[in-house]
């Protein structure tokens, strides 16, 4: 990924474009934020556009700037040269925001499957893991998801340092979920640090700040280029205080305005990684504030969402997000906009999946409708696990797995899976050292047919 390239000065277009047309400045103040289409562009891509008729690329630049300097807010956040990060709300900006108002906070009801207390607790853990799993990947963790999955899910220890990497963003989570009510401190961020670099980096850099002598730049590995210098290390204390009481609100601070709280979580988000305050693991601390974040403002369905997997799908997307923002006067729209389309594609995703498993489990409902042995003898855990046992034949559970996946107590998974197999007849027992395996046996479709 290259650095963008970095907007003309409007001062020298301007003072340039008045020598040869004294109303030319009349014909810029019509230009808005955007353009036709409603994108908020910045100029490494604008400069390869057709300019409106009449005016020269950087006279439409020109006239964009002049639009967003005049609807800025800074913020109490200053970058390493001390000059304060900004933003604009132009409309795909507030119709994300109002959308996520509506769907992701307050009482408002979204699909069964989350809100009902029976089944809730899995679809949590669900989220945990893919977020754990997907924001270590980000980072460069290799392991696949299902081993991953499977480490977590029977709560072995990990075996290399990719799986260590998810396992401490999952307990990461975990603890997010624990504070979220809590007010952010320097000390917070210390511990976040700790869980989630955790036996993954030497332990002398682990929950402290980078020095002088760390030398931390943000490279890209293609070209060994400099996309980022953090600001001097001696400057973080200050730095990470300031970012917390901006994190905490208004009453905190020196904020004298509304500042939306998703906003406020996303630029969360972009300073932590902005600061680069550790040596390692900046970008998984950097999103886990995120969640704290959204779920301390009260925006509870951002628990069953993995923003993660959907970044890493287009990464350059992400990284671009950060750099047109530094390259052009700190203006954090075109990160605040990444974002809320990431957000927003995640939550989508989320409800696609909430729809494929309520229907698989209606299916396996159906499978049983007519069958005096068996019908109304499942509950959600043991109709989720009879179809993923349809679709793999001579597969293994063990206990603990399944009481990780859902969230239940040992007693309770032991007696779902005994219950499957001596009582149901659909799973077979056996015994290998001190554990028992309960597999799906290979006529698992007959043994449901019959009465």
């Amino acid at each position: 990924m290259k650095t963008p390239v970095t907007p003309p000065n409007i001062t020298a277009i301007l003072q340039s474009s008045f020598a040869v047309d004294n109303t030319i400045l009349e014909h810029l103040m019509t230009i808005g934020l955007v353009d036709s289409k409603g994108r908020y562009l910045h100029w490494d891509k604008l400069r390869h556009l057709s300019s409106p008729e009449g005016i020269s690329s950087e006279q439409w630049w020109a006239g964009v700037k002049m639009a967003r300097q005049a609807a800025y807010r800074k913020l109490p956040l200053l970058d390493k040269l001390e000059q304060p990060f900004q933003f604009a709300t132009p409309d795909v900006i507030q119709r994300e925001l109002h959308w996520l108002d509506r769907f992701a906070a307050g009482s408002i009801q979204s699909n069964d499957a989350i809100t009902n207390p029976q089944t809730r607790d899995t679809y949590l853990i669900r989220s945990l893991i893919e977020e754990a799993i997907n924001s270590s990947q980000l980072e460069g963790a290799s392991t696949t998801r299902d081993v991953a999955k499977e480490m977590i899910r029977q709560d072995r220890d990990p075996r290399d340092r990719s799986e260590q990497m998810i396992l401490n963003n999952y307990l990461a989570m975990q603890f997010i979920r624990e504070i979220k009510d809590e007010r952010l401190t320097p000390s917070i961020v210390f511990e976040l640090h700790r869980l989630l670099t955790r036996e993954t980096m030497d332990e002398v850099t682990v929950g402290r700040f980078r020095t002088a002598a760390d030398d931390i730049h943000v490279i890209d590995n293609a070209t060994q280029t400099y996309l980022h210098t953090p600001p001097a290390a001696e400057e973080l204390a200050q730095r990470l205080q300031a970012l917390c009481d901006f994190a905490n609100g208004p009453e905190d601070g020196a904020e004298r305005s509304f500042t939306h709280p998703v906003i406020r979580a996303i630029t969360l988000h972009f300073m932590l990684a902005y600061d680069h305050p550790f040596c390692d693991g900046n970008g998984r601390t950097a999103r886990a504030l995120y969640y704290w974040a959204m779920a301390r403002q009260g925006y509870w369905l951002m628990e069953f969402v993995s923003i993660s997997k959907v970044i890493k799908q287009a990464p350059v997307q992400y990284g671009k997000a950060f750099l047109h923002t530094e390259t052009d006067q700190n203006d954090l729209t075109y990160f605040l906009i990444h974002q809320l389309e990431v957000i927003h594609q995640a939550i989508d995703a989320l409800h696609k999946f909430l729809d494929a498993k309520v229907q698989g489990i209606q299916e396996a409902r159906w499978l049983l409708q007519n069958n005096v042995r068996l019908q109304g003898k499942l509950n959600f855990r043991q109709l989720a696990l009879l179809r993923h046992a349809l679709q793999h034949p001579r597969f293994s559970y063990v206990v603990n797995e399944h009481q990780h996946s859902h969230g239940i107590s040992y007693d309770v998974a032991r007696k779902d899976l005994l219950e499957m197999a001596d009582q149901l007849n659909l799973l077979v027992k056996t015994r290998r050292g001190k554990r028992y395996y309960f597999v799906v046996p290979e006529d698992l479709e007959q043994r449901i047919a019959s009465s």
